[in-house]
């Protein structure tokens, strides 16, 4: 598993570490409105997808931001998905104070299911690991950042750059 430090704590991370070249599990999220999403739901799309501990944090926040921004700039094949493990009316909360409207914020609280099955799951905190992903149209991983310390940025451009050579 990937060596991550919570402000410089080593922590231990649960789950499947996802790497470049596997196929993307399909897993189950709560959208804002308390459905269950899938990565299935987003079929022939290109998926970034930016994980965080929570969006009540300063460098959360900023992320957020920065994607909802950046998506603007990008083809309507690509979706980015905002995976933590808020509640899902935090994050409906925060999106609406924050005017996040370009990105889809998703909550793993209830089963945990995309953090174990990616092992972005903080043992200690029941919390994820700040990273992105990012799976291309036939649900092959082609881009992992498991950010080593989980209070620093994950690197956009890079996430950004994979997805855009994805639709090209």
């Amino acid at each position: 598993m990937a060596n991550i430090t919570f402000k410089g704590n080593p922590v231990t991370l649960v789950g499947t570490e996802i790497k470049v070249g596997d196929k993307a599990p399909d897993f189950t999220v709560l959208a804002n409105d308390l459905s269950e999403k899938h990565l299935s739901d987003y079929k022939g799309k290109v998926k970034i997808i930016s994980l965080f501990p929570s969006i009540d944090t300063g460098v959360c926040a900023t992320q957020t931001r920065t994607f909802n921004k950046l998506v603007s700039e990008l083809s309507k094949d690509i979706v980015i998905l905002c995976i933590s493990n808020d509640l899902p009316f935090a994050q409906t909360r925060f999106c609406a104070a924050e005017g996040i409207d370009q990105v889809e914020t998703l909550s793993d609280h209830r089963d945990v299911d995309f953090s174990t099955k990616y092992g972005f799951l903080i043992k200690e905190l029941r919390l994820l690991a700040r990273g992105a992903v990012v799976i291309d149209k036939n649900d092959n991983v082609r881009y992992v950042e498991y950010v080593p310390e989980v209070t620093n940025e994950p690197n956009y451009n890079a996430a950004i750059e994979v997805a855009k050579k994805l639709v090209m």
